[in-house]
């Protein structure tokens, strides 16, 4: 649905009014199309921390134009990664200079009076931050750290970064990545979604990596998934068409899969991909066997299994029946579950597997009149954190996206008001788009993203609701 104050707002006349009057200036996100490089922009990369060798070798390898704070052991790394680097001198530098991404490692900090490191790194460089730019800052699962003046220091960024993703504004967002000892090799999957428009929609959120299969050979960045199948449930139409779409873009043949009803509308979306289509209905006894046999019979099994199958039945809890109840149940949480585990006891999910739920905003938050709803998709995100220890050691991964207000034929339904404040509560002021989602499951189903699992990622333009 078309955003029309977003398109009024970003005219010549409408920005003056706005500014004037004080209202929300949602701005233009950019967004990727294939081809483009990861980041167009200056970096300015800081900090003194044990990232500094694998952060220089991935920015060198991306080509970016890279600027480091005056950090020694920071230009030292930056010059073993054959990364011609220069350096910003706050006080001498001209007022003019920007920058498209701050990188910020902060896996040095042990204390919270070492926090002060952060202030003298943005401090100078914040207001310096381009128009969609990114703010990234670096640390270690405070967990893992070797005293509680780290641990607190390192959960500490996690306000940082938060903060700063609601001050920076023109579309810019900043995310913070925890990176466990020993999982420096997982980083660049993560680094290069984050720096890159295909994180458009998403800002505010902490991930962690941990240690996993490591790439082999040369990993293809252009066409990642090329060579994989990837299972998508709920293809036929909005978010999940959008899913199917990417991962298709990415080398993916995907099976899409969904009701009878909506045989016609999933042909053409995987018509249009080179994919194949399955109809089943998931709450079905058989289903997760039909679709296991499948699999395996047309394709050796799957290598990406993305849950987007959902429905909502929104009635408050008083008002709701027990079929309205039962039925977003079985469908949003139940029938991921039953699935998964037939694929795995008949081995259909192949070797460095990938497992994505698509869970809500509603589900972290809560929300009126979707008490079934909000349950199913909080559901979905306990399905993601008991599964993430089993998986890693059988070398799958697990994760979630967690949308906010994405502008589907759902929400375009929606009274204007309730669909305007969704649009505008958030730090970009407006709704994010299906391909939003649909990137951020393409990151967690690269092979290269082996590191990243047991994560519940909000698309939802940091949304000013929830945790």
């Amino acid at each position: 649905m078309t955003d029309r104050y977003q398109q009024l707002v970003n005219t010549p006349i409408g920005k003056l009014i706005t500014k004037q009057v004080g209202l929300p200036q949602p701005p233009r996100l950019e967004r990727y199309t294939p081809g483009r490089p990861v980041i167009s922009g200056p970096v300015l990369l800081g900090g003194n921390g044990r990232l500094a060798k694998p952060v220089t070798k991935i920015l060198a390898g991306i080509d970016a134009e890279v600027q480091t704070a005056m950090d020694e052991d920071l230009r030292g790394a930056a010059a073993q990664a054959k990364l011609d680097a220069g350096i910003f001198n706050p006080e001498a530098a001209p007022a003019e200079q920007r920058f498209q991404a701050l990188v910020f490692d902060a896996t040095g900090i042990g204390s919270t009076d070492e926090l002060v490191a952060a202030w003298e790194f943005f401090h100078p460089a914040i207001r310096r931050v381009m128009a969609n730019g990114r703010v990234i800052v670096l640390g270690t699962p405070p967990e893992d750290t070797s005293t509680p003046e780290a641990a607190v220091a390192q959960r500490a960024l996690e306000g940082l970064e938060r903060a700063i993703g609601k001050e920076i504004r023109k579309g810019a967002t900043s995310q913070l990545i925890y990176v466990k000892p020993r999982a420096e090799n997982q980083l660049e999957s993560t680094l290069r979604f984050f720096l890159s428009p295909r994180s458009a929609f998403v800002s505010g959120q902490v991930v962690r990596i941990r240690q996993g299969v490591a790439p082999h050979g040369q990993v293809d960045w252009q066409s990642p998934l090329s060579g994989k199948v990837a299972l998508v449930t709920g293809a036929a139409r909005g978010i999940g068409a959008s899913i199917a779409e990417v991962l298709a873009r990415d080398g993916a043949h995907v099976v899409g899969l969904d009701v009878a009803p909506m045989a016609d509308e999933l042909a053409e979306v995987t018509g249009r991909i080179g994919g194949s289509s399955l109809t089943v209905d998931i709450t079905d006894d058989g289903a997760p066997a039909l679709i296991a046999d499948h699999l395996l019979a047309e394709h050796g099994g799957a290598d990406i299994v993305v849950h987007n199958a959902g429905v909502t039945r929104d009635k408050t809890l008083g008002r709701m029946s027990r079929e309205q109840w039962s039925q977003v149940i079985a469908i949003n949480v139940t029938a991921p579950q039953r699935i998964t585990d037939e694929l795995l006891s008949r081995e259909a999910l192949r070797a460095n597997g990938r497992i994505v739920g698509v869970s809500s905003i509603s589900g972290i938050a809560g929300n009126a009149g979707q008490t079934n709803y909000s349950t199913s998709k909080a559901g979905v995100i306990g399905f993601v954190q008991s599964r993430t220890q089993d998986l890693a050691k059988r070398g799958f991964t697990i994760n979630a996206v967690a949308p906010g207000f994405i502008e589907t034929k759902m929400t375009a339904a929606m009274p204007i008001a309730i669909r305007e404040a969704g649009r505008r509560l958030n730090s970009v002021s407006q709704g994010g788009l299906p391909v939003d989602v649909a990137e951020t499951i393409a990151w967690f189903a690269a092979p290269a993203s082996a590191g990243v699992t047991g994560n519940v990622v909000r698309v939802c333009g940091q949304a000013l609701i929830g945790a």
